[in-house]
């Protein structure tokens, strides 16, 4: 029964945590206070390289607050036009609207979660289902008891 019990807390930790996805918003800018990520145009790389490095893709982080000019963004990672990537711990940062070619949402995947959770209750049912995972007792090994064929005699 315990590795139907380790199988059901892998696959609710998967569906706790859920997968999300970063999505066009397709209209107006998220609430305040909601993950978002903006996507930096060539007038913005220009302008931001100085504080943020040239090759800004997109910034992303925690939506502090907006208005007609500018977004001004709790930043967590700045990710990079060749694919790296900067962890950044939530630094307050104001970005102009015309640097901003478009803005993504942070949105919770119900299919990527499901995907994960299949995976992991695959896993587990791998294991479970092989006996890979030890936890039953060894049993001493059989000797042979001793015979008359198998018996040494000295010889004289």
């Amino acid at each position: 029964m315990q590795p139907f019990r380790i199988a059901g807390l892998v696959v609710m930790g998967a569906l706790l945590v859920g997968c999300y996805t970063l999505q066009p918003t397709g209209g107006p800018v998220p609430e305040v206070g909601t993950s978002i990520a903006l996507d930096i145009n060539d007038a913005g790389r220009l302008a931001l390289g100085g504080s943020m490095g040239p090759e800004i893709a997109q910034i992303e982080g925690r939506l502090l607050s907006k208005d007609d000019d500018e977004f001004r963004i709790a930043v967590s990672a700045l990710h990079l036009l060749r694919g790296g990537e900067q962890s950044w711990s939530g630094e307050d940062v104001r970005i102009k609207r015309e640097y901003v070619a478009s803005v993504r949402e942070r949105r919770f995947s119900p299919g990527r979660t499901l995907a994960l959770g299949a995976a992991g209750l695959g896993g587990v049912a791998f294991f479970v289902t092989r006996s890979i995972v030890g936890g039953g007792s060894e049993s001493p090994p059989k000797v042979p008891p001793d015979t008359a064929a198998s018996q040494r005699v000295p010889q004289p």
